[in-house]
């Protein structure tokens, strides 16, 4: 069994609301929860940046079906990398809604979140995804 994290992120394919954000994510932790699968879902301003990890059958499945959901487009895999152990590990999927006073909170993440996710400059600088996502998980 080998383990995987995979990044991704992605632009809504409309203005969603609380209650469509909610049905994301329950409809997220009824898909991963079987499939044993952990990860976390930020959005900002439109768009979307999610990890998912699990054994590589699973997590390439899940990400497949996301690839096909039309509520999202312009969808962005910023990476797959084998891993030994879990970071999200507590959670089917956790979720954060990221605010301007997250972005006053994370100058040196605000950039590459405030106007929605910019995955070219995220997946430029090595980590950072990884890193983005961790500090937004710690803080609730």
């Amino acid at each position: 069994m080998s383990l995987v994290r995979l990044i991704y992120v992605s632009s809504a394919s409309h203005p969603l609301s609380d209650a469509e954000l909610d049905e994301i994510l329950a409809s997220a932790a009824r898909h991963n929860k079987p499939a044993n699968l952990t990860g976390m879902l930020l959005y900002s301003d439109g768009s979307f940046m999610q990890v998912l990890e699990g054994e590589t059958e699973n997590v390439d499945a899940i990400y497949a079906k996301i690839c096909q959901d039309r509520r999202h487009h312009s969808i962005v895999r910023l990476c797959t990398d084998p891993i030994d152990e879990r970071d999200f590990a507590t959670w089917s999927m956790g979720f954060k809604r990221l605010t301007a006073s997250d972005a006053a909170a994370n100058p040196q993440f605000a950039p590459l979140f405030v106007n929605g996710f910019d995955a070219e400059r995220i997946g430029a600088k090595d980590g950072v995804a990884l890193q983005i996502l961790k500090e937004f998980s710690q803080r609730g």
